[in-house]
């Protein structure tokens, strides 16, 4: 469903077919809707502000409530998780319940802007990057045609950039944990949808560690096939080394040198991943919790009750709507600049 306004768009990420999803909505929470494939019990409604391809264009991202959310805090990290002041809690799960994870699309496959969560702006929307006041988009890198997969992030995770990470020997690069997602569907930007992660790479980006994660949606018609790192060898011959080359290369084209890489360039396995998924999420739990320096970081939520960056429902919408204003009120038609980051 899509609303179309001059610049406010809605539409809503649906995760089950119309008719399942509107009973899934009906049922208590936490509650089955028998079994069949995984599916994302809850949905969430994206809102389109501004107009695309400008400075000001913003995706902000409600529940299915209609509450303005963060997709930075406000989404659990655990797909299937209880949640304890807006804090997943541990529970006794088995291993492919450990292994899944929500992920925020920011880049569907094949396509150039650089869109991602905007960490320093309240309640997080995404964005078009922008550097030197023009637009940023990544170059086609032989022989492909933008990201090479769905593009985004860990919801509840952080790269702290004053930690020193033990296995690379360097600090953060202060996002969210990054995602590539493999599976054989073009993904919509904005999507939360499941994912069973199968490995890590460690970019090493201007001396900071960018771990990219290497995961499938669970819905994936081929997802049942794939549960460690071997797995995508085997059955996607040549996806990783194409992968490893575009992160290599794809800051050539501005005039930067090749990326270079931890452990030169050797995809980490499942249970490594899922170490550093661990971590991230203790540094975005102290973060949430002032309990560390969070620099520009907005740590604006709605649902991590305990956190000192608590607001309201009215002061969400409240700050939505006044940064909107401020975007499109001077928002004008950039050129272009092709990212090396």
């Amino acid at each position: 469903m899509r609303v179309r306004l001059p610049l406010l768009r809605t539409s809503w990420a649906w995760r089950l077919g119309a008719p399942a999803a509107a009973a899934a909505a009906r049922l208590p929470r936490g509650a089955s809707a028998g079994p069949g494939p995984r599916r994302a019990m809850a949905f969430y409604r994206t809102e389109e502000r501004g107009q695309p391809h400008s400075s000001g264009y913003r995706i902000a991202f409600k529940n299915v409530a209609g509450h303005y959310i963060s997709p930075f805090h406000d989404i659990p990290l655990k797909a299937d998780s209880e949640e304890e002041n807006g804090i997943p809690t541990k529970r006794a799960r088995n291993d492919e319940y450990e292994n899944l994870f929500n992920m925020v699309v920011e880049v569907p496959r094949w396509t150039n802007a650089k869109m991602e969560i905007a960490t320093e702006e309240p309640l997080n929307p995404i964005k078009q990057d922008v550097k030197d006041g023009k637009l940023r988009y990544v170059a086609n890198i032989f022989p492909h045609k933008g990201y090479i997969w769905n593009y985004g992030a860990l919801p509840q995770t952080w790269e702290d950039p004053r930690r020193k990470d033990k296995s690379t020997d360097c600090c953060g690069d202060n996002d969210p944990i990054d995602v590539c997602e493999i599976g054989s569907k073009v993904l919509s930007r904005g999507d939360v949808v499941h994912v069973k992660i199968l490995g890590i790479l460690a970019l090493i980006d201007q001396g900071e560690t960018d771990w990219k994660l290497i995961a499938i949606n669970v819905n994936d018609p081929e997802a049942s096939k794939f549960h460690d790192i071997e797995d995508v060898k085997k059955y996607k011959p040549g996806y990783l080394e194409a992968t490893l080359n575009w992160f290599r290369f794809y800051k050539i084209p501005e005039g930067k040198p090749e990326n270079q890489f931890a452990f030169n360039g050797e995809f980490k396995n499942k249970a490594f991943a899922l170490e550093v998924i661990k971590s991230t999420h203790e540094c975005w739990k102290a973060l949430l919790m002032e309990k560390c320096a969070g620099g520009a970081i907005n740590c604006t939520n709605v649902q991590v009750c305990d956190s000192p960056f608590h607001c309201s429902q009215e002061e969400a919408r409240s700050l939505v709507e006044s940064v909107s204003f401020s975007l499109n009120k001077g928002s004008n038609e950039e050129g272009m600049v092709y990212a090396g980051s």
